[in-house]
C-alpha cells in the first residue's frame, strides 16, 4: 500500500511539476495555470465566442465593465485599456480605410494602397479580398487589432471630400458586393474591421452639425445596403458618424443604432463613436452607442455614476461589454499572444506588387480612338503636367498613408518606354504645346485631390491642364489624358483627346500602373463606380439639399431627391453624362447574346443567363452588369443595377454568364410594414456594359 501510495504521489508531483514548467515556459502560462486551478473558464477555446464572453462578463465588476466603453491615450489612434486581472487584451485601433496611417516618426513603414474608391473601380471581388487581407496583415504586424475601415458611404454629393474613402461609389449594390470581401480579408488576419461612417456621412461641409434628413425608404434602398452587406459578412465593429440623422446625432440615434442596425440588420458587434462624435451619456448609452472614442468624457465617470444612481440599468452596460468581448473572442484576440510593433516596417515586395496590380486593375479607359495601347516601336513621347512628377496618390486626413516611395507617372513611363525618347514639360511650360506637336504621342497627366474635413469647391481639374489638353488635342492626334482624381471630375476637353485613362487616388505604384495600361501590358478593365458629369451641379441640388440651410451651422440637408442619386437621376431626366456609371473600355471587344431570364427559388427571385464572347484579338476582362426596371406602380427609378460579374476571356473565346436578382432586389421598403415588400408584375431586365450601354433586354413577370 505504501509503495502504491508513494508511486501515486510521485506521479502527482511529477505531473504538477510538468504542468508548472509548461505554464512558466509558455507565453500564456498564467492563463494555463488559472485553467488548471478551475479559473478563467472563458479561455476554453472549444466554447463559442458568445459563451466565452458571458463567462468572462460574470467575473467583471462594474468598473471593469465601464473601462471597456471609452478610449484612453496611447500610441495608436485609439486605445481601450486592457485588464491584467482577467487577461483582457487592450484594443488598439488605427486609421484607416486604405492602409495603416503610421505616426510621422514611422512614416513610410506601411503600404500606400490605392484608395477604396479605386478598389471599387476594379469591380473585382477577389481583388477586394486580397486588398483587405493585405491591409489586415499590415495592421496585425503593426500591433493593431482594429482597422478603422472600410468606409462604405454611398456617394450622394459629388463634391464630398471623402468620396475617395468609400467602396460604394454611387451605387448601393456595388458597395454591397465589394465590402463583404474586404471585411473578410481584414478579419482573416485576426484584425477587427470597422464599417464606417454609419450613416449618411455624405458631406464634410458642416459635418459636425448638419442634420441629414432622409426618409426611411430611401435609407433602406440607397444608404443602408452596404452596411447590411457588412453585417452579413460578419463585420465585428461599426463607427457611427458625426452628423445628425433626422435631427438626432448619429451616435445617440435610437432609430438608427438599435432599431435599424442592431435589430433589423441583426448586427451583433459593437458600435464606437467617431472621434469626438459622442454628445451625451444617458441618451447615447440607451440609444445604442457602445463605446466612446477617443476619450471618456461621457462614458467613464458620468456613465459609472448613471449606473450607480439607477438611471441606467447595469444590463445596458452588460450588453455593450458582451458585444465587445464577443467580437474580441471571435477575432482570436484572447487566444494568441500580442505581437507586432508600431515601429515595424511592414512593407514587402509582395505588397508592392499587389499595390501595382490593384492600381492597374482600377484604371478606367474612358475614351480611346486608337491612340492606345502605345506602340512597342521607338516613339517620341512628350509627358506633360505637374501631376506627372508630383502625383496625388491619396487623399488627405485619416485616409492618408505616407508612402515608403512613390513611382511617379513620368518615372513609370520612362522606365517602360525602352528605346523611346521621353521629354517632360511642366504644366506652365510655354513650350509644352510645341513639344507635344513634335512628338509621336503626348501624355498629359492631370489631377486633383480632396480630403477629410472639407468638401471640394469645384469638380474642375486645374485650369492650366484643361487648357493644355484642349490645345494639344487640336494639333496632336495622339493626345492621351491621364486623370488622377478623388471622385467625379469635369473633363470639358474629352472630345478633343484621343484617349483618357482615369484612376482614383492610385497609391504608391501609380506610375508603374499607368505605364502598364498605356503600353498594353495590362488590358484595362476598370469601370466607373460613379458618374462623370458634364458640368458643376448637373444634378441640380438646391441649397436645401446640399450643403443645407442655413449656410452656417447648424444646418439641415434635405434628401428631397430621394432615390434619384447618381445614374438614377440621369436616367430619370434623360440626361447623357460625360461618362456614365459602369463605363470602361478595353483593348479588346466583347459581344453579348442569348439572354434568358427565369424565376429562381428564394432567396433569389430571378436568374439571367447569356453568352459573353471576346471578339477581339487579345485577352481581356469585361464587367457585364444586370439592371432592372420595376413595374411603374412601384415608384422606383427608371433602372437600377442588381448584379455584375468580372469575366476574363482569351481572344476568340466565349462563356455563359449568370447574373441574379434576389428577393430584396425586386422589393421596395414599405414604411408602414418597416420591411421589404415584394413587387409583382412585369419587370424589364437589361444586361450591358454600363448604365447607358445596355446590350440585351427582355422581361419577366413575377
Amino acid at each position: 500500500w505504501m509503495r502504491v501510495n508513494r508511486q501515486t504521489m510521485r506521479g502527482v508531483i511529477l505531473l504538477g511539476l510538468v504542468v508548472l514548467a509548461f505554464a512558466r515556459s509558455d507565453s500564456h502560462g498564467e492563463r494555463i495555470k488559472a485553467h488548471f486551478a478551475g479559473e478563467r473558464a472563458w479561455m476554453r477555446v472549444s466554447d463559442d465566442p458568445a459563451t466565452r464572453a458571458h463567462k468572462l462578463l460574470a467575473q467583471m465588476n462594474i468598473t471593469e465593465k465601464i473601462n471597456m466603453l471609452y478610449g484612453v491615450g496611447g500610441e495608436y489612434v485609439g486605445t481601450i485599456q486592457g485588464n491584467k486581472r482577467l487577461g483582457i487584451p487592450a484594443i488598439l485601433m488605427n486609421d484607416g480605410p486604405q492602409g495603416f496611417r503610421a505616426p510621422e516618426r514611422y512614416a513610410g513603414t506601411t503600404t500606400a494602397w490605392p484608395c477604396a474608391l479605386g478598389v471599387a473601380s476594379t469591380w473585382d471581388e477577389q481583388l477586394a479580398y486580397a486588398w483587405g487581407s493585405a491591409m489586415g496583415q499590415e495592421f496585425a504586424d503593426k500591433g493593431a487589432n482594429v482597422q478603422l475601415g472600410p468606409g462604405l458611404n454611398v456617394a450622394r454629393v459629388p463634391l464630398n471630400g471623402r468620396n475617395f474613402e468609400y467602396v460604394s461609389g454611387e451605387d448601393p449594390i456595388l458597395g454591397a458586393h465589394i465590402v463583404g470581401p474586404v471585411i473578410k480579408g481584414i478579419q482573416s488576419k485576426g484584425v477587427i474591421a470597422n464599417a464606417k461612417h454609419y450613416v449618411n456621412n455624405n458631406q464634410e461641409t458642416n459635418r459636425g452639425f448638419v442634420s441629414e434628413n432622409v426618409d426611411e425608404r430611401t435609407q433602406w434602398e440607397i444608404y443602408f445596403p452596404p452596411f447590411k452587406a457588412a453585417v452579413d459578412a460578419g463585420v465585428l465593429s461599426v463607427m457611427c458618424s458625426y452628423n445628425k440623422i433626422n435631427e438626432v446625432w448619429a451616435c445617440e440615434n435610437h432609430e438608427s443604432l438599435t432599431v435599424n442596425l442592431k435589430t433589423r440588420m441583426g448586427f451583433k458587434g459593437w458600435v464606437m463613436s467617431d472621434w469626438g462624435g459622442t454628445h451625451s451619456t444617458e441618451l447615447a448609452a440607451t440609444a445604442g452607442l457602445d463605446q466612446q472614442m477617443p476619450d471618456g468624457s461621457y462614458f467613464n465617470e458620468p456613465l459609472l455614476k448613471a449606473v450607480q444612481s439607477g438611471s441606467i440599468a447595469e444590463s445596458v452596460i452588460d450588453d455593450k461589454v458582451l458585444r465587445i468581448l464577443t467580437s474580441m473572442f471571435a477575432a482570436g484576440l484572447f487566444d494568441r499572444p500580442a505581437s507586432g510593433s508600431l515601429s515595424a516596417n511592414v512593407t514587402s515586395q509582395a505588397h508592392n506588387t499587389l499595390a501595382r496590380n490593384l492600381a492597374a486593375s482600377s484604371a478606367i479607359l474612358l475614351r480611346n480612338t486608337g491612340a492606345l495601347p502605345l506602340a512597342s516601336t521607338p516613339l517620341r513621347i512628350a509627358v506633360i503636367g505637374d501631376q506627372a512628377v508630383k502625383p496625388d496618390i491619396h487623399g488627405t486626413g485619416s485616409g492618408a498613408v505616407d508612402a515608403p516611395y512613390v513611382v511617379t507617372p513620368l518615372a513609370g513611363i520612362t522606365r517602360r518606354a525602352k528605346g523611346s525618347t521621353v521629354k517632360y514639360y511642366t504644366s506652365n511650360d510655354p513650350s509644352a504645346v510645341s513639344g507635344a506637336t513634335a512628338a509621336d504621342v503626348a501624355i498629359i497627366v492631370t489631377g486633383t485631390v480632396s480630403g477629410e474635413g472639407r468638401d471640394r469647391d469645384s469638380l474642375a481639374l486645374p485650369a492650366v491642364d484643361d487648357e493644355l489638353i484642349a490645345k494639344i488635342g487640336a494639333v496632336q492626334r495622339n493626345t492621351v489624358a491621364v486623370v488622377l482624381c478623388p471622385g467625379a471630375v469635369l473633363m470639358p476637353w474629352a472630345n478633343a483627346s484621343s484617349a483618357i485613362v482615369a484612376l482614383f487616388m492610385p497609391g504608391q505604384e501609380a506610375g508603374n500602373a499607368i505605364a502598364d495600361v498605356l503600353f498594353g501590358d495590362v488590358n484595362p478593365s476598370g469601370r466607373l463606380p460613379l458618374t462623370m458629369p458634364n458640368k458643376e451641379n448637373e444634378i441640380g441640388f438646391t441649397q436645401e439639399q446640399y450643403p443645407g440651410v442655413p449656410k452656417i451651422r447648424p444646418a439641415d440637408a434635405t434628401y428631397s431627391e430621394k432615390l434619384l442619386i447618381g445614374y438614377r437621376w440621369y436616367d430619370a431626366h434623360n440626361v447623357m453624362p460625360n461618362f456614365p456609371f459602369g463605363h470602361g473600355l478595353s483593348y479588346t471587344t466583347f459581344a453579348y447574346s442569348g439572354l434568358t431570364v427565369t424565376p429562381a427559388a428564394a432567396p433569389l427571385a430571378a436568374t439571367a443567363t447569356f453568352t459573353l464572347r471576346n471578339t477581339g484579338a487579345r485577352a481581356g476582362c469585361d464587367v457585364p452588369q444586370l439592371y432592372i426596371s420595376y413595374p411603374v406602380a412601384s415608384g422606383e427609378p427608371v433602372r437600377q443595377m442588381r448584379d455584375f460579374s468580372k469575366v476574363c476571356l482569351a481572344a476568340g473565346t466565349s462563356t455563359t454568364v449568370s447574373l441574379s436578382v434576389d428577393t430584396v432586389g425586386v422589393s421596395i421598403w414599405d414604411v408602414n410594414a418597416h420591411d421589404w415588400v415584394a413587387q409583382h408584375g412585369s419587370f424589364l431586365v437589361y444586361v450591358g456594359a454600363s448604365s447607358r450601354d445596355l446590350r440585351l433586354q427582355t422581361s419577366i413577370t413575377l
